[in-house]
């Protein structure tokens, strides 16, 4: 009897085993799927953390999310943002950090909250105005097709700015980035270039893009050629600098260096690039 008793037990535990075994190696998929977006911006980056639920057949806005409340902006956990530098947010200043987002829908606006306690989670019941880092309304936007899962992106980029978009069902919400990397990327230049540590197309390339002293430009275009004169992305940004200047004589001149250049290497980007100068120096 004794060892029947033994033996049973043995069977128990073996079962219970062997369903724990199996109820670690059964994966599902999550019903919100988390998502990391890392952005390269300015001169760091932006990166968001967060869950993405889905609408399936339900309505989301004044419904399953409602107007008026505190909503964790996605789903399981807050949604967090991570700015690697210093920038403004909708105009108003951000430190370098990591900061969760919190919003109010309405119909016609949105309230938009950066938090500084990461801790709350989605538990807005316990939500602390003074744990606010700022707070600022935007407008929504109709989308012309549904969003089925909700998705937040970086976009509309430029050297300095990006918008942040929040997109579920037929509703666009977007927030403005900026970073002042001007000054930063000026003193850079003084430090490195002025003192001829020889960043020059860098130098020259930012002054490109920026739209300041062509000239200047242009003379660091040459010192980055005279250092690697088989470059053609080195020439390419003087041809495109003297297009700029006004000067469509030199610029196609220096264009045809460039497909030359980049022929020999076989690269037939920078053979269509080159032409494109040429192209647009003849208008």
């Amino acid at each position: 009897m004794k060892f029947i008793k033994t033996t049973f037990l043995a069977l128990a535990l073996a079962l219970s085993a062997s369903q724990a075994t199996f109820a670690q190696a059964l994966k599902v998929p999550a019903p919100s799927p988390a998502q990391t977006i890392k952005q390269a911006f300015a001169l760091s980056e932006i990166t968001i953390d967060y869950s993405r639920p889905s609408a399936k057949g339900r309505v989301i806005y004044g419904d399953l999310v409602p107007f008026g409340k505190i909503w964790r902006t996605g789903a399981n956990n807050a949604t967090k943002i991570t700015f690697g530098e210093d920038v403004k947010v909708e105009g108003l200043d951000v430190k370098a950090g990591t900061y969760a987002i919190y919003t109010i829908p309405n119909k016609d606006s949105w309230e938009i909250m950066l938090y500084k306690d990461l801790t709350l989670g989605g538990d807005v019941a316990a939500y602390k105005k003074e744990n606010e880092l700022l707070r600022f309304v935007v407008k929504p936007g109709a989308l012309n097709d549904k969003v089925e899962t909700f998705a937040i992106n970086v976009c509309d980029m430029t050297s300095s700015t990006a918008n942040i978009e929040l997109l579920w069902e037929k509703t666009k919400v977007s927030f403005k980035v900026s970073a002042d990397i001007d000054s930063k990327i000026m003193k850079a230049i003084d430090a490195n270039v002025i003192k001829d540590n020889k960043p020059y197309y860098q130098a020259a390339r930012y002054y490109y893009d920026t739209d300041k002293d062509l000239i200047q430009a242009g003379l660091w275009a040459d010192k980055a050629m005279e250092a690697n004169p088989k470059a053609y992305w080195i020439v390419l940004l003087k041809a495109k600098i003297q297009l700029k200047a006004g000067d469509k004589k030199g610029a196609a001149t220096t264009a045809q260096q460039v497909i030359t250049l980049a022929k020999e290497d076989k690269n037939e980007d920078y053979v269509k690039m080159g032409q494109e100068v040429i192209d647009a120096s003849k208008k």
